[in-house]
């Protein structure tokens, strides 16, 4: 083999072993996206030939409440909106003025950029905080507790209604009193927890919401879900193109092709 062909083959190799090994460091450092955490059930089937299990997350159940400002609503409203919930009562003396204004930091954070009225965005988030004191917690109350905490109704409703709705909803479909060390009383629910619902009504993560380094974890939770792919929409061109099986065959195709294009133009014999 000629010196020239020999560089050719060098070329062959390192063009796409440097694309393998570039898409694969990018790959090793791929964001994590926010886990699920509500397992219903794991259901075991065999595709072509191979066992296959298909983890089914829990869906929250939908549920109809009043808000501030006296409309019956459901978080099911808001189907396609990413939510973050708390649970709260206006005579809370501890932790609930500062879960609201924490609360209050993350609704203005998604501010449309640019505007001089700092206008919420409304089309990303729903903020909810959902009264565990709903007997005394009346729809005036509400209002008055959100005019003094400065909660902008565009986008966070303050919700009452049922107690034993209530109380069902948050231990039966939000699982308040799992995954954490905080001790919750069944009989009265007072959590510092930030909860967080994706597009499709699963619970994403639980965040402190009296901590700073939580809530900004929190943030950048909502940024991922928002491009977050659907995976019943799977895209089958980008799902052979993680699969690199294919690379290697490209890879002896081209130095097949780079060694008898070299091999062809300098070996040529000269004519007189």
């Amino acid at each position: 083999m000629s010196k020239k062909s020999f560089y050719g083959l060098i070329i062959a190799l390192f063009i796409p072993v440097a694309c393998y090994l570039w898409l694969k460091s990018a790959s090793d450092h791929a964001v994590v996206m926010p886990r699920h955490y509500l397992l219903d059930t794991v259901i075991e089937q065999v595709v072509d030939g191979k066992q296959k299990s298909d983890s089914v997350w829990h869906t929250t159940k939908n549920i109809s409440l009043i808000n501030q400002l006296g409309d019956t609503v459901s978080i099911y409203d808001q189907h396609g909106k990413i939510i973050i919930l708390d649970l709260f009562f206006t005579s809370c003396g501890s932790i609930c003025p500062k879960l609201t204004g924490n609360m209050s930091k993350l609704q203005r954070s998604f501010s449309r950029g640019g505007d001089v009225r700092n206008r919420v965005d409304t089309s990303i988030v729903q903020f909810m905080s959902i009264s565990v004191d709903p007997v005394r917690d009346s729809v005036s109350t509400l209002r008055a507790y959100a005019n003094k905490m400065g909660v902008i109704s565009d986008n966070w409703w303050l919700l009452t209604g049922n107690r034993d709705s209530i109380y069902k909803f948050a231990f039966e479909e939000l699982k308040v009193d799992q995954f954490s060390k905080e001790l919750i009383n069944p009989d009265f629910v007072h959590t510092s927890r930030f909860i967080l619902i994706d597009k499709k009504m699963q619970v994403r993560g639980y965040y402190n919401g009296l901590d700073s380094t939580s809530i900004l974890k929190l943030a950048k939770d909502v940024g991922y879900l928002m491009l977050e792919k659907d995976k019943t929409k799977r895209n089958e061109v980008f799902q052979q193109i993680i699969d690199l099986s294919w690379l290697w065959l490209l890879i002896a195709v081209l130095v097949s092709g780079f060694v008898y294009y070299f091999n062809t133009k300098f070996n040529k014999p000269k004519t007189k």
